[in-house]
């Protein structure tokens, strides 16, 4: 199965879950998430979710000199961002529920 139109649909929770356990500079963000198991993450879509989600008031930046080469942008998620998670939580609970039942094989609904 492509799972590149699902991961779009999950993208913005996924990340919101990432820097709700830690902060994190978008290099960062998108190696934990392919360490999660979305190893199909592409960098610029995790880019591109972490500036939606901060214009959006859920995160907010920092950053943070590096010796090793440019400073780094960190996201960490605020009030708005972690009611929004929950939010997201709970629809995808409903969700996968929902998906999971009709998934079963026929005569087990």
């Amino acid at each position: 199965m492509d799972t590149t139109q699902l991961l779009k649909g999950v993208l913005d929770v996924a990340v919101l879950a990432v820097v709700a356990h830690e902060d994190g500079y978008g290099y960062d963000v998108v190696r934990r998430l392919r360490t999660g198991g979305l190893e199909a993450v592409g960098e610029a879509s995790v880019y591109g979710t972490l500036r939606r989600l901060y214009t959006s008031g859920a995160l907010t930046t920092y950053v943070v000199p590096s010796d090793e080469g440019p400073h780094r942008k960190y996201y960490g998620i605020n009030a708005q961002g972690r009611a929004m998670l929950e939010t997201q939580r709970k629809d995808w609970h409903a969700f996968s529920t929902a998906l999971t039942t009709l998934l079963e094989p026929e005569g087990e609904l």
